[in-house]
Parts: structure tokens; sequence; C-alpha cells
């Protein structure tokens, strides 16, 4: 009894494994205008540890500043395809980390299996909430 009881926790931890392998990964997303002379772009990289990192650049002309890099880190966690973000004071923020992503959520969206169709839908997370006010309503990509 010992044994399978050990083995059905082996089988059911590996799942949660490779359910948290799908969300996994590099995205991104790119916005630019007038030649490349007004950047913002969006890089977020979700761990298989269940950490993350995010940078966000932006260069405008005539901005004040004309360049500004932000940059934050954390946990992130998932539930029914959606990501929920969270930031340790203690622990995650410094100098170069700034941005609080506590309370912040995205959704996974990815073509269905079943959709057999030639329809391209590319992956990626559609943040729905978060109290960093640019944040709201991003689409940022799968690399």
């Amino acid at each position: 009894m010992k044994h399978f009881i050990i083995t059905l926790l082996l089988i059911s931890g590996l799942s949660l494994t490779a359910q948290s392998n799908q969300f996994a990964g590099d995205y991104s997303r790119t916005l630019s205008a007038d030649e490349e002379k007004n950047i913002i772009e969006y890089k977020l990289t979700l761990n298989q540890d269940g950490t993350f990192v995010f940078h966000y650049y932006r260069k405008l002309q005539g901005g004040t500043p004309p360049e500004e890099n932000k940059y934050g880190k954390g946990k992130w966690s998932v539930k029914d395809n959606v990501i929920t973000f969270s930031s340790d004071k203690k622990d995650d923020f410094d100098a170069k980390n700034t941005l609080d992503f506590t309370n912040s959520k995205a959704r996974f969206v990815t073509k269905n299996p079943r959709d057999k169709s030639d329809k391209v839908v590319k992956t990626k997370l559609q943040f729905l909430e978060s109290e960093i006010p640019w944040m709201k309503r991003i689409d940022i990509f799968k690399v």
C-alpha cells in the first residue's frame, strides 16, 4: 500500500511539473513607430522553478527621459490558465528591480488542441489586472 501511495504522489508531481512547462518560457512584445525612433519593449521570462524576471524598455524621441529601463522579478503560479504574479518586498526589490507585480494576473492564451483549422493563434499572455497602470490589457507573445 505504501508503494502505491508513493507511486501515485510521484506521478501527480510529474504531471504538475509538465503543466508548468507549458507556461514557462520567454515572452516579448515590441511596439515601434517612426522608423525605430519610438520604441516600447516588454520582455518577460517565466522560469520553471516558479520565478520570473521582467524588463521594460522605452525610448521616445523628445520624451523625458528619452530612454527608460524598468525591471521586476518575483514568483508566479497558475490556476485555470490564469497566471498570478507576486513580488516579495524583502527579496525581490533592490535598486534595479523596482516594479511591483503583486496582484498582477495574466491569461495564458493558445490555440485549442481540438481546433483542427488552419487558424494561427499566437501563444501569449494577456494581462488582465495589474497595479502597474501600463501593464493592464497588454499582450506579450511567447518567443
